[in-house]
């Protein structure tokens, strides 16, 4: 086993983490206030080549492999999770979606804009929409229709906390076209968003991840060609399912960032700060605190770049991702939570930046399977 990253590793992980600093940081506080999408700093990532990152560099990608991704999502995340958000959906969801099931005129007209992040000058990215105001981690119970109508769908229904919901092109949407099939009957669809009967709802006001636009979107009679189907008749929960196991793996990386963005202000705060005539730092109770910060942060690392591994060696990864998404997501909220409390009464406030830290982590045990969901997924695996 070799734990050193290559050289090309070690260039993406700096050239994100100067991106982080130099890009993100600057106003970070500002869009979080405001709600407002960081549209400047996902416009350099798709510069970067950033929002197709494992993308097939003739589908306008960059070729990169699963790590790459993780060590550019986690120095990213420590500044800006909001921007973060946005890159992780586009790579793991989207584009990787249209990549391993869409067809070759799918992938020519849809997947290289969304891997190159625009088109035509214009910022193109997608969104994913699986998650309905009675769908949830039930992701069964969908009530979003596509009906059959020979040479299209009509598709009718809700999808809710959709990141990327105003700002996305490109909506893949799964919507039920068989009701007595069950899951058997879902299907996946690609569906722009400027086409007649697709309406984008009001901006959700939320606890963090504030710069990201998360919206319901509205269907109403929206005439969906044949050929945006994805795969064949049926194949949409499967297609969903093996989807969000490579998304989970941006999800983990996500919250492994948090963390390690909190950890790295606590640590040096805790140099900083004195108390009873010295640094905090010098007090056991703190070294404590950044002990357990440091070893749970470094066994989220090791466990999110185990599942990109065996994603890249093109292992079965249900169980690594499940195992790396639970526990980097809980890492993020405890880490979160004793960098406030190493701060003390400046952590409270938002100069400090983990206030804010802390409010993005909590999402991480929520959206792309709960961390009830994960560990069905791990049970079933290690019960089988």
């Amino acid at each position: 086993m070799d734990f050193k990253l290559s050289e090309e590793h070690l260039m993406i992980q700096k050239a994100a983490r100067d991106f982080a600093k130099n890009t993100c940081l600057p106003g970070v506080i500002e869009r979080d206030e405001h709600q407002k999408f960081p549209k400047e700093q996902v416009e350099q990532l798709a510069d970067l080549g950033f929002m197709g990152m494992m993308v097939k560099p003739e589908y306008g990608g960059a070729g990169m492999d699963t790590i790459s991704y993780v060590l550019a999502m986690e120095e990213i995340s420590k500044v800006d999770a909001s921007t973060s958000v946005c890159m992780s959906v586009n790579n793991s969801l989207v584009c990787y979606g249209l990549q391993e099931f869409g067809t070759e005129e799918q992938k020519k007209k849809y997947l290289t804009p969304l891997a190159q992040g625009k088109k035509d000058g214009q910022l193109y990215i997608g969104a994913f929409l699986l998650s309905e105001p009675e769908a949830g981690s039930d992701a069964t119970s969908q009530k979003t229709t596509a009906e059959d109508m020979g040479d299209y769908y009509l598709l009718n229904g809700t999808k809710n906390w959709i990141t990327n919901g105003s700002s996305a092109s490109v909506y893949l949407v799964i919507a039920q076209t068989h009701p007595e099939k069950g899951s058997h009957g879902i299907n996946a669809f690609i569906v722009e968003k400027n086409w007649p009967g697709v309406t984008v709802g009001a901006k959700e006001n939320k606890l963090g991840i504030r710069g990201s636009d998360t919206h319901s979107i509205l269907f109403n009679d929206v005439k969906v060609p044949k050929a945006n189907r994805i795969g064949e008749d049926g194949f949409g929960f499967k297609f969903a399912m093996k989807t969000l196991s490579g998304g989970r793996i941006g999800i983990a990386a996500q919250a492994l960032g948090i963390a390690s963005g909190a950890y790295e202000l606590a640590l040096a705060y805790s140099k900083q700060r004195k108390a009873f005539g010295q640094e905090i730092a010098k007090h056991q109770a703190i070294q404590f605190k950044l002990a357990d910060m440091a070893t749970r942060i470094d066994a989220a690392r090791l466990l999110c770049l185990k599942a990109a591994w065996e994603k890249d060696h093109g292992m079965n990864y249900d169980l690594s991702s499940s195992m790396a998404k639970v526990y980097a997501s809980e890492t993020a909220m405890w880490v979160t939570v004793e960098a406030v409390q190493i701060h003390g009464g400046y952590g409270y406030v938002k100069e400090y930046h983990v206030e804010r830290l802390m409010r993005d982590a909590k999402i991480t045990q929520i959206y792309e399977g709960t961390s009830e969901v994960q560990r069905i997924v791990i049970s079933r695996n290690i019960l089988k």
